[in-house]
């Protein structure tokens, strides 16, 4: 009689270890899977926490910011517009409200689009098949109404919350971002490649509080899919694009926009006083 009740109390024994280690297996899987410990994964640093994960609900970034007429133009200026021969222009350029004349130095040999101007008074290279300059009146107007949709986007661009401040300190060299806003109270220095990286319908927009200064050689460099339409730089300051560097995105700028010699951008140079070229190319972005 003892012995079979040391059996029977030895199989109570071995099935309750079996219903706990059961209910344990299933505690927190759900529909009786395992459970498992899941850890974050991580990137390279220097990079955004987020990057290639939408920010963890933030999603595809802001909204992009309406242009109007200033997405009519690759280059738009109220100042005029500097240019070291031979350049390379595809898209419109204009400039509001100073002469048509501020534009002289772009010849209709570097540009594959239009020159639009407020008056008559564009002369080129003695070449004005792409001057579209008043008369007309309708072409004061266009460039008048674009250079005033420049200033609203710019304010719509700087007013956007932030999602991320101060990301490195301004230098941004190096880094992979992902679609989001982001504001620095300081300037930006794009010293080594930086990467975007995100699909065709995500947005970036970076609001700097003083200018862009792009290293020579260093690049702006879109992936995943990422269009420069959908990269808009607000900058307070000059941006300075650097010897055969190369930019990505809308550009508008409170003040100036110079590109040294060779540096190409696949950009809209959208500037409140004037813009600098030095043997570039720039072309404006797929719409």
């Amino acid at each position: 009689m003892n012995m079979s009740e040391n059996i029977f109390k030895l199989l109570t024994w071995f099935m309750a270890l079996l219903l706990a280690a059961f209910v344990a297996g299933c505690g927190s899987g759900g529909g009786g899977s395992p459970a498992t410990t899941t850890t974050p994964s991580t990137t390279p640093s220097p990079t955004v926490p987020g990057a290639g994960t939408g920010l963890g609900g933030l999603g595809k970034g802001p909204a992009p910011v309406v242009l109007g007429g200033a997405g009519n133009f690759v280059i738009l200026t109220k100042a005029g517009i500097t240019n070291v021969h031979t350049s390379a222009i595809t898209g419109n350029i204009g400039a509001s409200p100073i002469t048509a004349a501020a534009m002289d130095n772009v010849f209709c040999s570097e540009i594959t689009g239009t020159i639009f101007g407020v008056d008559a008074a564009y002369v080129g290279s003695g070449d004005q098949t792409c001057f579209a300059g008043n008369p007309p009146a309708a072409n004061k107007t266009l460039v008048d109404n674009a250079v005033l949709d420049m200033g609203t986007a710019y304010t719509d661009a700087a007013g956007r919350t932030p999602d991320y401040t101060e990301v490195g300190a301004g230098n941004i060299g190096g880094m992979t971002l992902p679609p989001a806003t982001y504001k620095w109270s300081t300037g930006v220095s794009i010293l080594t490649d930086v990467t975007l990286n995100g699909g065709a319908n995500d947005v970036w927009i970076f609001q700097i509080a003083q200018g862009i200064t792009q290293a020579s050689a260093a690049r702006v460099i879109l992936t995943g899919g990422a269009l420069p339409k959908n990269v808009f730089w607000q900058s307070f300051g000059v941006v300075d694009i650097g010897t055969t560097a190369h930019m990505e995105g809308v550009i508008l700028a409170q003040t100036a926009i110079t590109l040294k010699t060779g540096a190409s951008a696949n950009s809209r140079l959208l500037a409140q006083t004037n813009v600098t070229l030095q043997q570039n190319t720039v072309t404006q972005p797929a719409p």
